[in-house]
């Protein structure tokens, strides 16, 4: 006789929000790390970043024991918030957005990059990135989620 009990199972939907805390996780602590440990200035959109990052990291594990799928919404509002924010600050940085524009204070010019890797990867090209992977999982988390009702 065959099992059919799969609430042992780890869903997809669970799969890919774990995924999404793993990368908040790790991006956190690199932020950290160069913020704290490699001494990189933080400008004030750094800081809008990093306000819609650090949630993530304490509010996703909580929706995984036990799985509540209602936590994307609210992690989707954070991760758009964070990467609209992200790419104001790679326009503002490629010269896309004029200088009058900018938010930040004459000491911490938004528009410098500390760190450029590969000539194009600075600090908000990597939280663009970021949180653009984080809204995709989230999005097929979500579809899984919607699937698994409709079934």
């Amino acid at each position: 006789m065959k099992n059919t009990d799969t609430s042992a199972s780890v869903s997809p939907a669970w799969l890919l929000v774990f995924g999404c805390w793993l990368i908040a996780t790790i991006a956190t602590l690199a932020s950290l790390f160069f913020s704290e440990v490699v001494k990189l200035p933080v400008c004030v959109l750094c800081w809008y970043q990093r306000i819609a990052m650090y949630p993530l990291v304490l509010m996703l594990p909580l929706a995984l024991f036990p799985f509540d799928g209602k936590v994307i919404r609210y992690a989707g509002v954070l991760t758009l918030f964070g990467a609209l924010v992200a790419l104001f600050h790679v326009l503002l940085v490629a010269g896309a957005i004029p200088e009058s524009a900018q938010p930040c204070v004459a000491d911490i010019p938004c528009s410098e990059t500390h760190l450029n890797i590969f000539g194009w990867l600075n600090m908000p090209m990597m939280s663009l990135l970021t949180f653009a992977a984080i809204g995709v999982l989230l999005f097929f988390a979500n579809t899984k989620i919607n699937r698994g009702h409709l079934e």
